[in-house]
Protein backbone atom coordinates (compact mmCIF):
# COMPACT_ATOMS: atom_id res chain seq x y z
CA UNK A 1 0.00 0.00 0.00
CA UNK A 2 1.45 3.45 -0.90
CA UNK A 3 2.59 5.58 2.06
CA UNK A 4 -0.08 8.22 1.38
CA UNK A 5 -2.80 5.59 1.37
CA UNK A 6 -1.54 4.12 4.67
CA UNK A 7 -1.60 7.54 6.33
CA UNK A 8 -5.12 8.17 5.05
CA UNK A 9 -6.21 4.74 6.29
CA UNK A 10 -4.81 5.41 9.77
CA UNK A 11 -6.42 8.86 9.89
CA UNK A 12 -9.81 7.24 9.42
CA UNK A 13 -9.31 5.44 12.75
CA UNK A 14 -9.62 8.78 14.56
CA UNK A 15 -12.93 10.49 15.18
CA UNK A 16 -13.66 14.18 15.76
CA UNK A 17 -13.35 15.38 19.35
CA UNK A 18 -16.71 16.38 20.72
CA UNK A 19 -16.94 19.78 22.36
CA UNK A 20 -17.24 19.47 26.13
CA UNK A 21 -20.50 20.48 27.73
CA UNK A 22 -20.48 23.49 30.03
CA UNK A 23 -20.97 21.42 33.17
CA UNK A 24 -18.02 19.19 32.20
CA UNK A 25 -15.79 22.27 32.00
CA UNK A 26 -16.93 23.31 35.49
CA UNK A 27 -16.17 19.81 36.79
CA UNK A 28 -12.70 20.00 35.26
CA UNK A 29 -12.01 23.43 36.79
CA UNK A 30 -13.07 22.40 40.30
CA UNK A 31 -11.00 19.21 40.11
CA UNK A 32 -8.03 21.28 38.96
CA UNK A 33 -8.48 23.62 41.94
CA UNK A 34 -8.44 20.62 44.30
CA UNK A 35 -5.32 19.18 42.65
CA UNK A 36 -3.53 22.55 42.94
CA UNK A 37 -4.46 22.89 46.59
CA UNK A 38 -6.81 25.85 46.24
CA UNK A 39 -9.48 23.65 47.79
CA UNK A 40 -8.59 21.06 50.42
CA UNK A 41 -10.45 18.15 51.97
CA UNK A 42 -13.21 19.48 54.19
CA UNK A 43 -13.33 22.94 52.56
CA UNK A 44 -16.79 24.29 51.83
CA UNK A 45 -17.55 25.27 48.24
CA UNK A 46 -19.24 28.60 47.46
CA UNK A 47 -23.01 28.40 47.05
CA UNK A 48 -24.52 27.62 43.66
CA UNK A 49 -25.28 31.28 42.86
CA UNK A 50 -21.70 32.40 43.59
CA UNK A 51 -20.21 29.60 41.48
CA UNK A 52 -22.46 30.59 38.58
CA UNK A 53 -21.22 34.19 38.85
CA UNK A 54 -17.56 33.18 39.12
CA UNK A 55 -17.69 30.81 36.14
CA UNK A 56 -20.15 33.04 34.23
CA UNK A 57 -22.49 30.16 33.54
CA UNK A 58 -26.10 29.31 34.34
CA UNK A 59 -27.05 27.91 37.73
CA UNK A 60 -28.42 24.80 36.00
CA UNK A 61 -24.92 24.10 34.60
CA UNK A 62 -23.42 24.53 38.09
CA UNK A 63 -26.08 22.23 39.52
CA UNK A 64 -25.27 19.54 36.94
CA UNK A 65 -21.54 19.89 37.64
CA UNK A 66 -22.06 19.50 41.40
CA UNK A 67 -24.23 16.45 40.83
CA UNK A 68 -21.50 14.91 38.68
CA UNK A 69 -18.79 15.70 41.25
CA UNK A 70 -20.89 14.20 44.03
CA UNK A 71 -21.46 11.01 42.06
CA UNK A 72 -17.69 10.72 41.56
CA UNK A 73 -16.98 11.13 45.26
CA UNK A 74 -15.21 14.49 44.96
CA UNK A 75 -17.73 16.45 46.99
CA UNK A 76 -20.40 15.67 49.54
CA UNK A 77 -23.64 17.54 50.22
CA UNK A 78 -24.58 18.06 53.84
CA UNK A 79 -28.26 18.76 54.22
CA UNK A 80 -28.81 22.30 55.48
CA UNK A 81 -25.08 22.98 55.65
CA UNK A 82 -23.78 23.23 52.09
CA UNK A 83 -21.37 21.37 49.82
CA UNK A 84 -17.87 20.29 50.88
CA UNK A 85 -14.80 18.78 49.28
CA UNK A 86 -14.89 15.12 50.32
CA UNK A 87 -12.55 14.02 53.08
CA UNK A 88 -10.86 11.68 50.61
CA UNK A 89 -11.72 12.76 47.05
CA UNK A 90 -11.50 9.73 44.80
CA UNK A 91 -12.02 9.14 41.13
CA UNK A 92 -15.14 7.34 40.10
CA UNK A 93 -15.03 3.56 40.42
CA UNK A 94 -15.86 3.49 36.74
CA UNK A 95 -13.65 6.27 35.40
CA UNK A 96 -12.30 3.99 32.66
CA UNK A 97 -15.89 3.37 31.62
CA UNK A 98 -16.68 7.07 31.65
CA UNK A 99 -13.73 7.80 29.36
CA UNK A 100 -14.93 5.50 26.61
CA UNK A 101 -17.08 6.85 23.80
CA UNK A 102 -19.62 4.22 22.81
CA UNK A 103 -20.74 4.66 19.24
CA UNK A 104 -21.59 1.15 18.11
CA UNK A 105 -25.05 -0.28 18.69
CA UNK A 106 -23.73 -3.45 20.33
CA UNK A 107 -21.81 -1.38 22.89
CA UNK A 108 -24.96 0.56 23.71
CA UNK A 109 -26.78 -2.71 24.24
CA UNK A 110 -24.09 -3.90 26.63
CA UNK A 111 -24.46 -0.70 28.64
CA UNK A 112 -28.21 -1.21 28.81
CA UNK A 113 -27.61 -4.77 29.93
CA UNK A 114 -25.37 -3.51 32.74
CA UNK A 115 -27.91 -0.85 33.65
CA UNK A 116 -30.64 -3.49 33.83
CA UNK A 117 -28.51 -5.47 36.29
CA UNK A 118 -28.08 -2.46 38.60
CA UNK A 119 -30.94 0.04 38.44
CA UNK A 120 -33.84 -2.27 39.38
CA UNK A 121 -31.89 -3.20 42.52
CA UNK A 122 -31.39 0.51 43.26
CA UNK A 123 -35.16 0.98 43.02
CA UNK A 124 -35.58 -1.83 45.54
CA UNK A 125 -33.09 -0.19 47.92
CA UNK A 126 -34.77 3.19 47.46
CA UNK A 127 -38.08 1.66 48.57
CA UNK A 128 -36.35 0.66 51.80
CA UNK A 129 -34.10 3.68 52.37
CA UNK A 130 -35.54 6.80 50.70
CA UNK A 131 -36.36 9.67 53.03
CA UNK A 132 -39.64 11.53 52.81
CA UNK A 133 -37.78 14.49 51.35
CA UNK A 134 -36.27 12.34 48.57
CA UNK A 135 -39.69 10.91 47.74
CA UNK A 136 -41.06 14.46 47.56
CA UNK A 137 -38.17 15.41 45.23
CA UNK A 138 -39.02 12.52 42.90
CA UNK A 139 -42.65 13.63 42.92
CA UNK A 140 -41.65 17.21 42.03
CA UNK A 141 -39.41 15.99 39.20
CA UNK A 142 -42.24 13.81 37.90
CA UNK A 143 -44.62 16.80 37.99
CA UNK A 144 -42.06 18.90 36.09
CA UNK A 145 -41.67 16.14 33.51
CA UNK A 146 -45.44 16.08 32.99
CA UNK A 147 -45.47 19.86 32.64
CA UNK A 148 -42.70 19.87 30.03
CA UNK A 149 -44.27 17.08 28.01
CA UNK A 150 -47.59 18.93 28.17
CA UNK A 151 -45.82 21.82 26.41
CA UNK A 152 -44.61 19.49 23.69
CA UNK A 153 -41.07 19.07 25.03
CA UNK A 154 -39.31 15.73 25.43
CA UNK A 155 -38.36 16.28 29.08
CA UNK A 156 -34.98 14.60 28.55
CA UNK A 157 -33.07 16.29 31.39
CA UNK A 158 -35.93 15.87 33.85
CA UNK A 159 -36.20 12.20 32.89
CA UNK A 160 -32.52 11.81 33.77
CA UNK A 161 -32.97 13.64 37.07
CA UNK A 162 -35.69 11.23 38.17
CA UNK A 163 -33.33 8.28 37.74
CA UNK A 164 -30.49 10.10 39.51
CA UNK A 165 -32.58 11.07 42.56
CA UNK A 166 -33.93 7.54 42.83
CA UNK A 167 -30.40 6.10 42.64
CA UNK A 168 -29.16 8.54 45.29
CA UNK A 169 -32.07 7.57 47.55
CA UNK A 170 -30.72 4.00 47.57
CA UNK A 171 -27.85 5.24 49.78
CA UNK A 172 -25.13 3.28 47.99
CA UNK A 173 -22.43 5.61 46.68
CA UNK A 174 -20.60 2.95 44.67
CA UNK A 175 -23.72 1.94 42.75
CA UNK A 176 -24.67 5.60 42.34
CA UNK A 177 -21.33 6.35 40.67
CA UNK A 178 -21.61 3.42 38.31
CA UNK A 179 -25.23 4.19 37.40
CA UNK A 180 -24.58 7.88 36.91
CA UNK A 181 -21.77 7.22 34.45
CA UNK A 182 -23.80 4.66 32.53
CA UNK A 183 -26.74 7.06 32.23
CA UNK A 184 -24.38 9.78 30.99
CA UNK A 185 -23.00 7.45 28.33
CA UNK A 186 -26.54 6.60 27.25
CA UNK A 187 -27.59 10.25 26.86
CA UNK A 188 -28.02 10.01 23.09
CA UNK A 189 -30.12 6.87 23.41
CA UNK A 190 -32.35 8.60 25.97
CA UNK A 191 -32.86 11.57 23.64
CA UNK A 192 -33.59 9.22 20.74
CA UNK A 193 -36.16 7.32 22.78
CA UNK A 194 -37.97 10.42 24.04
CA UNK A 195 -38.18 12.10 20.63
CA UNK A 196 -40.70 9.54 19.36
CA UNK A 197 -44.37 10.38 19.81
CA UNK A 198 -45.98 8.64 22.78
CA UNK A 199 -42.74 7.59 24.47
CA UNK A 200 -42.44 10.57 26.85
CA UNK A 201 -45.94 9.76 28.14
CA UNK A 202 -44.98 6.13 28.59
CA UNK A 203 -41.87 7.20 30.48
CA UNK A 204 -44.01 9.24 32.88
CA UNK A 205 -46.30 6.25 33.41
CA UNK A 206 -43.36 3.98 34.25
CA UNK A 207 -41.79 6.58 36.53
CA UNK A 208 -45.08 6.96 38.37
CA UNK A 209 -45.27 3.20 38.90
CA UNK A 210 -41.73 3.15 40.32
CA UNK A 211 -42.44 6.13 42.57
CA UNK A 212 -45.69 4.64 43.88
CA UNK A 213 -43.85 1.41 44.78
CA UNK A 214 -41.11 3.36 46.57
CA UNK A 215 -43.67 5.44 48.45
CA UNK A 216 -45.48 2.24 49.45
CA UNK A 217 -42.15 0.85 50.75
CA UNK A 218 -42.53 -2.15 48.46
CA UNK A 219 -38.99 -3.15 47.33
CA UNK A 220 -40.10 -6.08 45.18
CA UNK A 221 -42.66 -4.04 43.24
CA UNK A 222 -40.22 -1.13 42.84
CA UNK A 223 -37.63 -3.49 41.35
CA UNK A 224 -40.12 -5.06 38.94
CA UNK A 225 -41.47 -1.67 37.83
CA UNK A 226 -37.99 -0.34 37.10
CA UNK A 227 -37.08 -3.50 35.20
CA UNK A 228 -40.25 -3.16 33.10
CA UNK A 229 -39.31 0.47 32.35
CA UNK A 230 -35.82 -0.45 31.15
CA UNK A 231 -37.16 -3.34 29.08
CA UNK A 232 -39.56 -0.91 27.35
CA UNK A 233 -36.66 1.33 26.40
CA UNK A 234 -34.44 -1.50 25.14
CA UNK A 235 -37.22 -3.03 23.08
CA UNK A 236 -38.03 0.32 21.52
CA UNK A 237 -34.41 1.11 20.66
CA UNK A 238 -33.06 -2.29 19.67
CA UNK A 239 -36.10 -4.24 18.48
CA UNK A 240 -35.88 -8.03 18.45
CA UNK A 241 -32.27 -8.18 19.65
CA UNK A 242 -33.14 -5.89 22.55
CA UNK A 243 -36.16 -8.03 23.42
CA UNK A 244 -34.02 -11.18 23.51
CA UNK A 245 -31.58 -9.61 25.94
CA UNK A 246 -34.41 -8.15 28.01
CA UNK A 247 -36.17 -11.50 28.27
CA UNK A 248 -32.95 -13.07 29.52
CA UNK A 249 -32.81 -10.37 32.17
CA UNK A 250 -36.39 -11.06 33.28
CA UNK A 251 -35.83 -14.81 33.38
CA UNK A 252 -32.68 -14.31 35.46
CA UNK A 253 -34.58 -12.06 37.85
CA UNK A 254 -37.40 -14.57 38.23
CA UNK A 255 -34.96 -17.42 38.87
CA UNK A 256 -33.36 -15.35 41.59
CA UNK A 257 -36.76 -14.82 43.14
CA UNK A 258 -36.90 -11.07 42.54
Amino acid sequence: MPEGARVKHKSQMFKPIKKAKVYEEIVSKIKDMVEKGRFKSGDQLPVERELAEVFRVSRSSVREALRSLESQGFIESRQGDGTYIASQPVESLVSPLASVIFTEKDDQMELFEMRRMIEPHLASLAAERATGEEIDMMQKVLALQEEQIGRGESGTDVDRNFHYIMARAAKNKALLRITDNIIDLLAESREQYLQVEGRPQKSILRHREVLEAIRARDPERAEKCMLAHLVDIETSLFGASGRRRSKRGIVTSLKEGR
